[in-house]
């Protein structure tokens, strides 16, 4: 674990220096290049080189000195890689130039002179530009081998490190030795403790100082007593709304972190106190180094355990355990970082003590067992929990999150000291405390989740909106993301490897002869970002500004609107591949094989997005006609490549494919104009004056202000009915829109004038005949005749 914090500082203080010189800095000593175009690599390369060789021949050298190495190989490599780029501009300049001269002749062909002599001018100049790249990616390669055989040795020592068997724990004859080394420890460290008050000389170093000692232990007991009895007091106050508001989270969140941070700095004040007063040895200054450390992971684990299973039940808790339960579930979490904390203090006090192997490994042993028990019982609490909600309706991620969970502690808890018990303690607290550290990277994750849920929820005034909204759940996302660096690192990734790693995911990958790297992706995207930017501002302009003042139609707007967008968005992809680099020329192959199993997947995705583009060409149809397409009626409200969408008179939407409008018939109402005929039956009863009722039926139609003239409307004496003379009175409207509304103040006028000239509107009369009348008299059937009534004798 001590290596864990140290490879951590050791990737913070490495990036700061690069951070600063910035990517394009390469120190001007190594590489030199001459005036004649050649390039000369330092000797130090060479020496270097030769160093690495041997260490990787003869296998001896140590892990810091393996790690050294490839720290300089790592370096210079990154020198060999900027060169190997030198001079890219003018080499494809060049390239450019020798293609535009034509391809080379084929055997027995000829060219013109100047254009050979000039082409062999230019192959000789494109040869000396190339000639330093090749050397530098010469070098580069030799480096990139050294550094992976380099990075096999680390691997291997410290597999070896970890497998390596030590005293066995079970041996009773190293319990009292790993006892009597470390209670003599304890003893050394008491009377260290003790020597600034020994002598009135030594007493008299610490009295010189008495102000600022007394202002650090006041520091001190104030920071590590009286600060959390404060700052619990206001959590209560403020923790009446937690349930109901974000801010009131956020700053619960606040004032635990400095629950957290206030007490860590009173440690640090007592360490400065033993510091001052004149303590001094190895074993003080193991203290003063683990005392801050231990605080720290202690509050740490603390911090964890409150905010990921809170006491308050109205606390959000970020494992869904039980109210009930969560207090074991605290005190378990509290016990594993004590117990990691003791671990970090067993790496740094055992190699003082007078046997350093029996007792680092006697008591690693009792933390394992300890720390196995704590996660056997923690294990079956998860456990337990995801059991009880696998019945529930609200089962799902969570319910098998905590199962799974429960299983792996388990598993890890009776694991790891069974190893350590046949002498193999590196291996088992390789696997415990990664388990403990990756339980509480977790909880950490999960609480900052919480965090950007609350603080979203909080700026933007809507407490129901956290949970549910994009941006935070992509925050979330990142931050899930962005610890697995530290997970590999929790799990023994050296900080060098996972540089390595990130060095060749940077350099990207070959598809088809094409480099993709993610800075390829990067300029694709802003590019591709800034070409849609550009082409929404041009259809906003054409659609305010430019085309209102045209002539055209809606039709033809949306046509111009629909091609000008679709033609920008393939430019602006055009463009972006082009910006990012990407050559496209040798995905050509795969692109061609793949098309022939996409032409018959998308085959009725190709058909509407080729009718599409025909209608938007031809127009048949355009915005706001009213049109029939396979018995569905509406108007049409988006005419788009694949489909078009229509809305009915009942207000639903209909989404019919563009293959349909142009294969299928389609009755538009509204194609060349809006007029439209209207036509109306009108029955009056027999009797009436058939020329009356004809210009009667002429004057009400020329009177609506709907109907036009020319041509006029048309009255007609159809024939007659079975009940009624049947007229039908056919007019054009203006807008065929308003059909339904003519057609009813038109019924609306005829019965109103009908009524005034005293003409009838006859409704359907029956004759009723019965075929036997007399049935209904007796109620008798027809043929039953009466029944005869016997005489008397």
């Amino acid at each position: 674990m001590i290596r864990f914090l140290a490879s951590l500082l050791v990737c913070v203080l490495c990036a700061l220096p690069a951070a600063a010189q910035g990517p394009d800095a390469a120190p001007d000593d190594r590489i030199v290049f001459r005036q004649d175009g050649t390039l000369e690599i330092s000797d130090d390369w060479g020496k270097l080189s030769s160093r690495a060789e041997d260490a990787i021949a003869s296998g001896q050298a140590s892990i810091g000195a393996l790690e050294q190495l490839l720290a300089e190989l790592v370096s210079w490599r990154n020198v060999f890689d900027e060169a190997s780029d030198i001079d890219s501009a003018r080499i494809a300049t060049l390239r450019a130039q020798i293609e535009a001269l034509g391809p080379v002749p084929a055997e027995g062909a000829t060219e013109p002179a100047d254009i050979a002599a000039r082409r062999d001018q230019l192959n000789d100049r494109l040869e000396t530009l190339m000639a330093p790249g090749r050397v530098a990616q010469a070098a580069f390669t030799e480096a990139e081998g050294l550094i992976s055989a380099v990075d096999r040795l680390i691997q291997a020592d410290r597999a070896r490190e970890v497998l390596r068997k030590g005293p066995i724990p079970l041996n009773p004859a190293n319990w009292p030795v790993a006892f009597g080394a470390i209670g003599g420890w304890i003893g050394g460290f008491a009377v260290d403790l003790y020597a600034p008050f020994s002598t009135p000389t030594d007493r008299a170093v610490w009295q010189a100082r008495g102000l600022e000692l007394g202002a650090l232990a006041f520091a001190a007991i104030l920071l590590l007593w009286r600060s959390g009895v404060w700052l619990a007091r206001l959590r209560d106050r403020i923790a009446r709304d937690e349930a109901e508001s974000a801010v009131v989270r956020v700053t619960l969140l606040l004032i635990s972190l400095a629950r957290l941070i206030l007490p860590l700095l009173g440690l640090v004040a007592l360490t400065r106190m033993l510091q001052l007063m004149g303590a001094s040895g190895v074993r003080i200054e193991a203290a003063t180094t683990l005392l801050p450390l231990m605080g720290l992971i202690i509050l740490l684990a603390r911090w964890l355990a409150l905010q990921a299973l809170p006491k308050r039940e109205t606390a959000q808790a970020f494992l869904p355990v039980a109210s009930a339960r969560r207090a074991e579930a605290r005190w378990h979490a509290l016990t594993l970082g004590l117990l990691l904390a003791g671990a970090f203090a067993v790496e740094v006090i055992t190699p003082t003590l007078a046997e350093p192997e029996v007792s680092r490994a006697i008591a690693h042993f009792v933390l394992l067992i300890i720390a196995g028990v704590n996660l056997v019982r923690l294990g079956q609490l998860f456990l337990s929990e995801g059991i009880a909600s696998k019945g529930d309706e609200g089962d799902g991620l969570w319910g098998q999150v905590l199962r799974l969970l429960g299983r792996a502690l388990m598993v890890v808890g009776v694991c790891s000291p069974l190893i350590a018990t046949f002498g193999y303690v590196n291996l088992g607290g390789a696997i415990i405390w990664p388990s403990v550290l990756s339980l509480a990277l977790i909880m950490l994750i999960g609480i900052l989740q919480g965090l950007v849920f609350d603080i979203y929820a909080a700026i933007t005034r809507r407490p129901d909106a956290g949970g549910d909204a994009l941006t935070p759940t992509l925050v979330g996302l990142a931050l899930a993301l962005g610890s697995l660096p530290v997970l590999a690192l929790i799990w023994g990734v050296r900080p060098s490897t996972l540089a390595e790693w990130w060095t060749r995911f940077m350099r990207g990958f070959t598809i088809g002869g094409t480099d993709i790297s993610p800075s390829n992706f990067v300029t694709f995207a802003l590019v591709f970002m800034i070409g849609l930017l550009a082409v929404r501002l041009l259809k906003g302009v054409l659609r305010t500004n430019i085309l209102p003042k045209t002539k055209m139609d809606s039709g033809g707007t949306n046509a111009v609107l629909s091609g000008t967008g679709y033609i920008g968005i393939t430019l602006a992809a055009l463009i972006a591949i082009t910006a990012a680099g990407i050559d496209l020329s040798g995905l050509a192959i795969v692109a061609g094989a793949l098309s022939l199993g996409i032409g018959f997947g998308l085959q009725t995705i190709v058909q509407n997005f080729v009718s599409g583009i025909i209608l938007l060409v031809e127009r048949p149809i355009k915005l706001g006609d009213w049109v029939n397409v396979g018995g569905v009626e509406g108007f049409v409200r988006q005419i788009s490549v694949r489909s078009t969408r229509i809305e009915t008179f009942d207000r639903q939407d209909v989404i019919v494919p563009n293959a349909d409008l142009i294969s299928g018939v389609v009755t538009n109402y509204t194609l060349s104009n809006s007029s439209g005929r209207v036509v109306l039956t009108v029955g009056v009863a027999y009797g009436s004056d058939t020329r009356r009722v004809e210009k009667i039926l002429q004057e009400v139609a020329q009177t609506h202000p709907m109907v036009i003239l020319q041509p006029p409307p048309l009255v007609t004496f159809d024939g007659f009915g079975a009940d009624s003379l049947n007229f039908t009175v056919r007019v054009v409207l203006r807008d065929i829109l308003f059909k339904p509304i003519v057609t009813s103040e038109l019924n609306h006028a005829i019965a109103e004038r009908f009524h005034e000239e005293g003409l009838e509107i006859p409704f359907a009369q029956r004759d009723i005949w019965l075929r036997n009348p007399e049935t209904l008299r007796d109620g008798r059937p027809a043929d039953t005749a009466p029944t005869p009534t016997p005489e008397a004798p």
